[in-house]
């Protein structure tokens, strides 16, 4: 997820038991001409299984951008056509593709052709509900030489609204021979169980459930492995968890960036701190708004220390 799933919270889903972790998606021509936002976002130093998403509408530089995060070091090169974010859609990348399944095809090959490390896709059902081409898309991506497809159960025309579509997901299933990932609003441990029966998937992705709790699609893989399941870290480890990914922000953008970078997931971690004591996430509202509107780095520490402290206090009451 673009601003979300950078370097350090990879690799501390990582330290958490998550299987398989996912760079930003990062925008081909961008990474092809050395762009050094691109390039960070392509960096992979300490994850064991370095995969590269790579965005874009022309098979030249899609193809240039995935060879180059291959010499960097990327191990999968996955192909994004499911972002349905207009500032993607309006340059004809994303989950705009799926309204020209013959370029997408086109698209596809390129990549394939260009490396030698596995090709993954990324997809959604199709651009509204009277174009469903996933399907069709992934058989023909499975022809091109994609290793493993993605599908999050929406149309690029509903983005987030209404519910995934698990049955439409279990229908691209039964179209190919390659193993697929569902994603889609899996937040809960009975969302996975759900998923992966309807939709018979070989592995469950999780996108916007982990925000806040990089422990979570560890603890979804424990759970289908075991059927146990896992309790979240305790308040004090979640706070060492929120201070440690905080300092690598700092250090990888640096001061000003890393923590404009850093308040959405200070935000989620506190929502998601509470919830595992049973307590309202608006409880938290007043320490979200301090904590954000800080300007000095050590106050943002001290101040996520003494948010903890108070949802302990407050759990315990």
């Amino acid at each position: 997820m673009a601003g979300i799933t950078d370097l350090p919270f990879r690799r501390m889903a990582i330290r958490f038991g998550a299987g398989l972790v996912v760079s930003e998606m990062i925008a081909s021509d961008w990474l092809a001409t050395g762009d050094p936002g691109a390039l960070l976002r392509a960096e992979g130093e300490g994850v064991d299984l370095h995969v590269v998403q790579l965005a874009g509408c022309d098979a030249y530089w899609l193809a240039q951008g995935a060879r180059l995060a291959e010499r960097a070091g990327a191990q999968i090169i996955d192909i994004n056509m499911g972002c349905p974010a207009k500032s993607v859609t309006n340059g004809d990348a994303g989950a705009a593709l799926l309204r020209d399944v013959d370029q997408a095809e086109r698209l596809i090959a390129a990549v394939v052709s260009a490396v030698n490390v596995p090709v993954t896709l990324k997809m959604r059902l199709g651009w509204d509900e009277n174009s469903i081409v996933a399907p069709e898309l992934a058989r023909r991506a499975e022809s091109a030489g994609v290793a493993l497809v993605t599908v999050h159960g929406r149309t690029r025309a509903q983005f987030y609204r209404g519910s995934v579509n698990l049955s439409a997901i279990a229908h691209v299933k039964s179209a190919i021979n390659i193993p697929l990932a569902a994603n889609g609003d899996l937040t809960t441990y009975e969302d996975a169980a759900v998923m992966q029966v309807i939709t018979g998937a070989d592995a469950l992705m999780i996108g916007r459930g982990a925000r806040g709790r990089p422990w979570f699609p560890g603890q979804i893989g424990e759970f289908l492995e075991t059927g146990k399941r896992p309790s979240d870290p305790s308040l004090s480890t979640q706070r060492d968890v929120l201070i440690e990914l905080y300092e690598s922000w700092l250090t990888l953008y640096g001061a000003v960036r890393g923590m404009r970078e850093a308040r959405k997931h200070v935000g989620w971690a506190l929502e998601a701190a509470a919830r595992s004591v049973s307590l309202s996430p608006d409880w938290i509202k007043h320490w979200r708004s301090r904590l954000l509107a800080e300007t000095q780095t050590q106050q943002v520490i001290s101040g996520i220390r003494r948010a903890f402290d108070d949802i302990e206090w407050k759990a315990a009451a």
